[in-house]
């Protein structure tokens, strides 16, 4: 006959710190033990979330496409010369949302909040050097109604800094949880990782949009 064995009892786990045997930086374990969402199912919804506006932004890419092969009044849009700088910005805090991402599953709470508000500096520069475009097209006499190229420069670009915006917000509300983030060694950062799905969606389809602008002039 054997003899019974009984197992020492696991130290309870400190309330804000990830369960012991998996978790980490997404939680799912602890969301799976409690029944809420896991860290997959918000980067999931994120995706699907997306696609609505990708499907708007091909529908403008047919739209612009035929409405140029069918007229005879399509003149070519100057480009400002900011948008470069604009890119450069956009792909500029792509990389730095990443270098936040980093330092916080490293737990370097002060360089993960330097990289993280270097990122929203951009964001703002990038939206605010968007402004400084229109109004030189203004200047130059160019508005929405003028052409149906223009109609389309200003469509396009608009539509995504508004949903870059929406970025920024998220942005914006990461920079005041700070502190609860890096609280623990192993932080449940739902929030960061969804909102860098968004921001590299947003780099991506500034690239697209940009791209398009060049190519249709």
């Amino acid at each position: 006959m054997g003899i019974a064995t009984i197992a020492p009892p696991k130290p309870p786990t400190p309330e804000g710190a990830p369960p012991q045997g998996g978790g980490g930086y997404g939680g799912d374990s602890r969301g799976r033990r409690r029944g809420l969402p896991t860290a997959k199912t918000y980067r999931i919804g994120m995706w699907i979330a997306l696609i609505p506006i990708l499907m708007m932004f091909i529908s403008f890419t047919s739209a612009m496409v035929v409405r140029r092969g069918l007229s005879n009044d399509w003149v070519a849009t100057p480009i400002p010369g900011i948008l470069w700088l604009n890119t450069v910005l956009l792909l500029a805090s792509s990389l730095t949302l990443e270098s936040a991402r980093r330092s916080l599953k490293r737990g370097l709470g002060e360089a993960f909040s330097r990289w993280l508000v270097l990122t929203t500096v951009l964001g703002v520069a990038f939206v605010a050097g968007q402004f400084i475009a229109w109004r030189e097209l203004v200047l130059q006499g160019v508005y929405l109604a003028s052409n149906p190229s223009s109609s389309f420069f200003y469509l396009l670009t608009v539509a995504h800094g508004v949903h870059l915006f929406g970025g920024l917000l998220a942005l914006g509300y990461l920079n005041t949880r700070v502190r609860v983030y890096t609280a623990a060694g192993a932080p449940r950062a739902t929030a960061l990782d969804v909102t860098a799905i968004y921001w590299h969606f947003m780099d991506g389809l500034w690239i697209y949009v940009f791209t398009l602008l060049l190519l249709g002039r």
